[in-house]
């Protein structure tokens, strides 16, 4: 084995390789920070909306992929935080605004990819115990008919977000809402 000699070059070269190495690591680890593996379900961007004070409602929102080859079906969820806690769909139709149980689940198809979002499909809290207040987590339990069941937080978020904030490099991001733009 062949020592070469340490001159102040080499140093400051080795350590900005080294500092490259890490920050490449350090970007793309918020990435799965958040990931959660049920069965073939992979659930991430867990996050909710902060509530104003004596609010009884909020809603829950996720992204669930199914990597495997067969459906699954989101039935409902669970917490302390909640009385309750169910899969709704907000759609609009000739200019009016509706929300419906979906009694059925949510059934995520293999090989796709659903989104739980304000102004769509998401998961309503009923009967809050206390407000949501921003930078909280909040631990619910998700049940799924083939997965089972799933304990996961939702990262609290400020009253008006419209998706998870990530770090990356010391820069945070907002996720955009999708086309209906709506809030719950």
């Amino acid at each position: 084995m062949r020592l070469e000699k340490l001159t102040p070059a080499r140093i400051v070269a080795y350590a900005a390789l080294l500092g490259c190495a890490l920050l490449g690591y350090l970007s793309a680890a918020p990435a799965y920070a958040g990931e959660i593996k049920a069965g073939d379900l992979v659930i991430t961007q867990a996050w909710s909306r902060a509530t104003p004070g004596g609010a009884k409602v909020a809603g829950g929102y996720l992204t669930i992929e199914n990597k495997g080859a067969a459906a699954d079906r989101l039935i409902g969820g669970s917490g302390d935080v909640a009385g309750r806690i169910e899969v709704h769909e907000m759609a609009t139709s000739n200019g009016v605004m509706t929300m419906r149980a979906l009694d059925q689940g949510l059934t995520i198809e293999p090989g796709k990819t659903v989104t739980l979002a304000p102004g769509g499909i998401h998961l309503m809290m009923f009967d809050l115990k206390s407000p949501l207040k921003s930078g909280d987590k909040v631990p619910v339990t998700l049940e799924f008919e083939k997965a089972g069941k799933v304990t996961l937080s939702f990262d609290v978020q400020g009253v008006g977000a419209q998706g998870p904030k990530a770090e990356s490099g010391g820069m945070k991001m907002q996720m955009s809402p999708g086309p209906s733009g709506g809030k719950m």
